[in-house]
């Protein structure tokens, strides 16, 4: 029988926390044409006149706040759930970590997995919504990888996991006691943010996604692939398991760039809104993580915290990410055993299935 292997992939890191290393690895990542996807000729432009020149020494301070003993966060945190999931499926798979862009990189990844003999690939995207500049880019480059051989071995992706029941208990074990503990009058679900352009081109009728106030209320064939609607999918699913009421939680995104329209609400106006409304202990979950990087450490516990108490909050407190906790650990396992056998049905809800409408920041 064929040797089984299973890849976790996630986005990828900064080796260090200078400008050299961080401008080595936004150049990699920005250059790919699913992330900036403009005319290659103003992308090369962009990316070498405004974007790496001014950003990279910005985000390596940023990432100097957050660096720890054994490196980023991304790399200590995703590393510790490597080695749990292969102690968890020893004997049937062998399991390496890959990142989309820097280290350990997709090819040495694969690499390592051949030279153990593996010829079935099972590929895990660590993202639990689909996008293009994500789930998608890194699954088009482990099948390029995979392809370069004579022979291309036997592939399977684990689809996204956004409302899955093992990932959203396994959040929602993570989150309730530090929403208990820090006694929040609301939570704030922040998603990592995509241009708006994205979001149309992966509604295939060009009629529905972002043509109405509530086109992410449910998921049908129209907005299946559509990540603004599977975050709110995902917000849905954690406010409910929570038992969150109507008005202890909304959604925004973050982490915008450039000056084209991203999906709304962004997070930086959303934050200032909840402290007017007279919300005091905020508690903000970044489900589109699954572990803690710079978008949640910095972005939102250091940046955010310190915008919220200055427009009158009292306490923001941010929901550690899945990183490597025990329920992950048998969520991932879960995730991938279910890989194993054929579909039985699709995990698109019927259009007439009722669902809670989404609450937007």
């Amino acid at each position: 029988m064929a040797r089984k292997g299973l890849l976790l992939v996630n986005l990828g890191t900064p080796d260090a926390p200078e400008t050299g290393p961080v401008r080595r690895y936004l150049r990699e990542f920005l250059s790919d044409p699913r992330v900036l996807d403009i005319n290659p000729v103003g992308r090369w432009f962009l990316l070498n006149f405004a974007i790496l020149p001014f950003r990279s020494p910005k985000s390596a301070h940023a990432y100097r706040t957050i660096w720890m003993e054994q490196g980023s966060p991304l790399m200590v945190h995703s590393t510790a759930l490597t080695v749990a999931v292969a102690g968890r499926l020893a004997g049937d798979y062998e399991v390496e970590l890959a990142m989309r862009y820097g280290n350990p990189s997709l090819p040495d990844a694969v690499a390592r997995l051949r030279a153990k003999g593996v010829s079935d690939f099972t590929v895990l995207p660590l993202y639990p919504q689909e996008a293009a500049s994500s789930s998608a880019s890194s699954l088009a480059r482990t099948y390029e990888v995979l392809s370069e051989p004579w022979d291309v071995p036997n592939v399977r992706a684990v689809p996204a996991f956004h409302s899955h029941p093992a990932f959203l208990d396994a959040f929602t074990e993570v989150a309730r006691p530090v929403i208990s503990e820090a006694r929040a009058d609301h939570v704030l679900f922040s998603f990592h943010g995509v241009p708006e352009r994205h979001i149309r081109k992966s509604d295939p009728s060009g009629r529905h996604c972002l043509d109405s106030k509530g086109c992410c209320d449910v998921l049908t064939e129209a907005n299946r692939h559509c990540y603004r609607a599977q975050c709110f999918a995902t917000a849905r699913g954690l406010a409910s398991k929570l038992g969150l009421g109507p008005e202890g939680w909304s959604v925004s995104f973050q982490s915008r760039l450039g000056r084209t329209p991203w999906v709304k609400p962004y997070t930086d106006v959303v934050l200032p809104e909840l402290a007017a409304r007279g919300v005091k202990r905020l508690a903000v979950m970044c489900p589109a993580f699954v572990a803690d990087c710079l978008e949640t450490v910095e972005e939102v516990a250091i940046r955010g915290r310190d915008q919220f108490l200055a427009s009158g909050g009292e306490s923001l407190t941010l929901v550690p990410s899945l990183n490597s906790h025990p329920a992950w650990v048998d969520a991932v396992v879960r995730l991938v055993r279910e890989s194993e056998a054929p579909a039985t049905a699709s995990p698109v809800p019927a259009a007439a299935a009722p669902e809670a409408p989404s609450r937007a920041g």
